[in-house]
């Protein structure tokens, strides 16, 4: 489809810039506790149950292994993982090798804004140190 629109695009705009639809930005979600399970798993592109539980299982290990103070970005087979810790719940985005991290860190805390407005007592008061809000130890 992107062929149709080229001849529209400034020359600086090539086919790596534009995103083809099988392309995915993000290839999976999950929602995992410090223990390991996984709470909520959502994929952006067609994966097996066996391999499923493989890759969720190889994936938590990498970032529960982690320290705080280590990067939140892993560069994991052909894509990249972002993560973030909030209490005892750790949220795993896997993403293409060309999307951008930053981003999708800054989404991954707008979504759990928006989750701990809803639900309230989602995160703790050091992820939120200005906020004043009583969360989960």
């Amino acid at each position: 489809m992107w062929q149709k629109y080229s001849s529209r695009l400034p020359a600086s705009c090539n086919k790596e810039t534009i995103s083809e639809p099988n392309r995915k930005m993000i290839k999976f979600f999950l929602m995992v506790n410090k223990q390991g399970q996984t709470r909520l798993s959502r994929y952006y592109e067609h994966v097996e149950i066996h391999k499923r539980t493989m890759l969720e299982a190889e994936v938590i290990k990498n970032c529960l292994s982690r320290s705080r103070e280590q990067c939140s970005f892993i560069e994991y087979k052909d894509f990249k993982l972002v993560y973030r810790q909030y209490a005892a719940l750790f949220i795993v985005v896997g993403i293409s090798e060309t999307e951008n991290e930053m981003a999708v860190y800054e989404l991954i805390h707008n979504f759990v804004e928006v989750l701990d407005r809803y639900f309230s007592r989602v995160t703790n008061p050091k992820s939120y140190p200005s906020s004043g809000k009583r969360g989960v130890n």
